[in-house]
């Protein structure tokens, strides 16, 4: 009996037409899914996203049983416009593979760090790594310097792919990065020490064919906050994300081939990996983007009264910032679903949605290690303050410190059972970090670090963060990132970093600052604005602190340490 798949049994999927194309499509993948079923575990040795997915949605396409929907639609707001078909996807993606392989020497199990913004080339790289077997290490925008020079150096990571904007960031710390060999620039015009990406992959063959990759294989690599040090680096296989959404089917998404979906999260998260690529593209849907360069509620609404998008996705700050418009003005294309993740939604936030739209705001839990572990899926009970039931695959439960199951309605921690069976969709571990990747299991399971509660119908309710990392606006922020960038500005002696309750964005940063004397006496207003600029310049700007106080002292431990919890409590009202 295979406990970690007790959910997969009692799911009844909605009765779509899309069922018919599922059993055409994959078929072999059926019958594996009806092994595992009967508990036999049967999964595939091999998979691959690409030419197992990607390819066969073409094949179907070109057949002409899949309905003419694009596979990606991207509009930038200024005019342009990019849509792709599978077929069309397929061949482009061939030919940046011919770039990666060919012209940059990259061979299977190479390391690739891609910071792109929301355009056409994000997923084109994307897939053509799927096809080469080379692993993909996504990363925002907003990145720093000193953010680059870390995830190259602990990476080791061969090739990069960003824009004109980076390039000079990139430049700055190149000669310390021992193993990157190449740089590629997305742009119109060329740079020293570049390959510029766009006329290499439009002179190039898309003659190129699918290496075989097992299941097992490592994929992807995300670098994830923690409370202390750098940022982790999370390691998923073609199977946790790719073959996931095969077997669990529809555990959190309800799509068809004439569906269109948009999820507004940056290109450096996992969220834009699930809702904006694998997921989507397993129901052969349309996958929507806006370019977005800036999060603008205007833009949005406009956008969705625009266009034919059915299922929206986005933070809770999204939905926060559409309901301060008046909504009565917008009248949606299409709409019909949406969903918000990433940290909980204010129960007003989902009326004031609902009341003036019609619809209903679905929430969803993951993590960058587990992906989706609960959902209010299309047709469950919505319960305010609830982040839905447990998804397929997982067997979720609040524990104690010693990893014993609590009854309902009992606080504890949010855990996943991890043994006897680690089930699919589990990161494969913090890379050339055993110790951390040891202690983030206790006893039979996989605990987050959150707090919460499930109740008698087993809902689950999240309380908060069992360490000091912050979530906000869907971003994770570790104190220690902030912390070693204010250090490093001269007024500063000690400081803390917590999180602060926010009404449009959740919480957000807030820094608790021991001045220098030298500094005592300079005018607080400027001088927390000449730290805020300090913290943008330093690391990534989302991370900035926008509530500092200055304190005389901070509170520690009898060992040194400080006391990151008690500010907190204290910050919340908890104290």
């Amino acid at each position: 009996k295979l406990q970690s798949l007790k959910h997969l049994w009692t799911l009844k999927p909605p009765n779509r037409t899309f069922h018919g194309h599922a059993r055409l499509l994959f078929s072999d993948v059926y019958s594996q899914y009806e092994s595992v079923r009967q508990g036999k575990q049967e999964i595939p040795k091999y998979f691959n996203f690409a030419s197992d997915v990607l390819d066969k949605w073409s094949e179907i396409e070109k057949s002409g049983k899949r309905p003419s929907n694009p596979a990606f639609w991207w509009i930038n707001g200024e005019g342009e416009e990019v849509k792709w078909s599978f077929e069309e996807l397929g061949f482009l993606s061939r030919k940046v593979a011919n770039v990666l392989t060919k012209e940059c020497g990259l061979k299977k199990g190479d390391r690739l760090i891609l910071i792109l913004p929301r355009i056409p080339e994000w997923w084109l790289v994307k897939v053509a790594c799927m096809r080469a077997g080379i692993v993909i290490i996504p990363g925002t925008s907003q990145l720093s310097a000193k953010d680059i020079l870390y995830r190259l150096q602990a990476s080791k990571a061969t090739c990069i792919i960003t824009t004109d904007k980076l390039a000079s960031a990139v430049d700055s710390v190149a000669s310390q990065c021992q193993f990157l060999k190449t740089k590629l620039m997305v742009s119109k015009g060329s740079r020293e020490g570049w390959l510029n990406f766009t006329e290499l992959y439009q002179n190039q063959s898309a003659d190129h064919s699918c290496i075989k990759t097992r299941i097992q294989d490592p994929m992807i690599i995300f670098f994830t906050s923690g409370t202390t040090g750098f940022p982790k680096m999370t390691q998923h296989s073609q199977g946790s994300l790719g073959f996931r959404p095969l077997l669990s089917e529809r555990y959190w998404l309800d799509l068809t081939p004439s569906d269109m979906i948009w999820n507004t999260a940056d290109t450096g998260w996992i969220l834009t990996s699930i809702a904006s690529f694998f997921d989507p593209w397993v129901f052969g849907s349309c996958i929507f983007i806006h370019n977005l360069p800036q999060t603008d509620s205007k833009v949005i609404l406009n956008t969705l009264c625009r266009f034919p998008i059915d299922t929206l996705v986005g933070a809770p700050t999204l939905f926060r910032m559409l309901v301060q418009n008046d909504l009565s003005k917008y009248k949606f294309m299409r709409l019909k679903y949406c969903m918000s993740g990433g940290e909980p939604l204010n129960p007003e936030v989902m009326e004031q949605w609902k009341s003036q739209t019609g619809l209903d705001i679905h929430e969803v839990y993951g993590q960058t290690e587990m992906g989706i572990i609960c959902s209010v899926s299309g047709g469950m009970k919505i319960k305010p303050g609830s982040m839905g039931k447990a998804a397929p695959l997982y067997d979720v439960q609040i524990v104690d410190k010693n990893a014993n199951i609590l009854p309902p309605g009992q606080q504890g921690e949010i855990a996943i059972r991890s043994k006897p069976i680690r089930p699919l969709g589990f990161f494969s571990e913090y890379l050339d970090n055993p110790k951390k990747t040891a202690e983030s299991e206790r006893g039979d399971f996989y605990v987050t670090g959150d707090r919460g509660i499930m109740d008698e119908e087993g809902y689950f309710h999240f309380i908060g963060r069992d360490d000091d990392i912050i979530i906000s606006s869907g971003y994770r922020i570790g104190p220690f990132e902030v912390e070693n960038a204010l250090i490093e500005h001269p007024a500063v002696v000690e400081s803390a970093v917590v999180s602060s309750p926010d009404p449009l964005r959740g919480e957000v940063v807030k820094a608790f600052v021991v001045l220098s004397p030298t500094f005592s006496s300079t005018d607080q207003k400027s001088l927390i604005s000449d730290l805020q600029d300090h913290v943008k310049k330093t690391t990534a700007p989302y991370k900035y602190p926008r509530k500092v106080e200055f304190v005389k002292e901070l509170p520690k431990t009898v060992t040194g340490k400080i006391k990151r919890n008690e500010l907190r409590d204290k910050e919340w009202g908890r104290i």
